[in-house]
């Protein structure tokens, strides 16, 4: 399986992510992850890469897509992947096609989770992450036992200073702005599928999976 996932900020995409990776055994590959590893090990990428970030530039689509092959080489990936925060637009999504169709990998869906976005406020203007092991909590929907602790590890929730109202309508008209055309693209290649991110979580993996089954 050789997907991408697709969702604003606060659709769930995260999640859904986390997910598939523990029942398909796949990676999920998303590129702010690998660009700051590039970074950390000081691989000849990561170190064009970090003086471009240094410079307060966009890390060029080129050397984003050269980071993305360097993971594909990888043996955990040659099973299938998750893409997650690539592609953004229909420009990289077709410079992503020239690279997956060089390595005969072609994309095998493009699964695209749909919230509205009031809800999408509330998810994100309520969210709150574990400082110490990442676990993310809602106080609206899903609050931890005890405010502000984790109930995994017992550390220090905190809120993200830029998950104010806001900030998040900008975010989110940038996102719709960026991906409308690419969810047109992948609806040409018949390769589209949205699926509605609102109610359980489980039942919305369910319908991802029974998508990714029958590809």
């Amino acid at each position: 399986m050789r997907i991408i996932l697709l969702g604003a900020p606060g659709s769930g995409k995260g999640t859904q992510a986390k997910m598939l990776v523990e029942k398909y055994h796949v990676p999920q590959i998303s590129t702010g992850d690998l660009l700051r590893a590039a970074v950390a090990a000081n691989t000849p990428l990561g170190q064009q890469a970090k003086a471009v970030m240094d410079s307060g530039q966009l890390v060029s689509d080129e050397l984003v897509l050269g980071i993305i092959r360097e993971r594909l080489n990888e043996d955990d990936a040659k099973n299938g992947f998750i893409l997650d925060g690539f592609p953004r637009n229909q420009a990289q999504a077709e410079a992503l096609d020239a690279l997956l169709n060089e390595l005969t990998w072609p994309i095998d869906a493009a699964i695209a989770i749909h919230v509205d976005n009031d809800d999408l406020v509330q998810r994100i203007t309520g969210r709150r992450s574990c400082k110490d092991c990442g676990q993310v909590y809602n106080i609206f929907t899903t609050p931890p036992k005890v405010e502000n602790v984790c109930d995994k590890c017992g550390g220090e929730l905190v809120h993200r200073a830029d998950d104010i109202e806001e900030t998040i309508r900008k975010r989110l008209g940038v996102y719709v702005e960026q991906t409308s055309p690419l969810l047109a693209y992948y609806q040409q290649q018949a390769k589209l599928h949205e699926i509605e991110g609102t109610g359980e979580i489980n039942d919305i993996f369910a319908k991802i999976c029974a998508v990714i089954d029958t590809k």
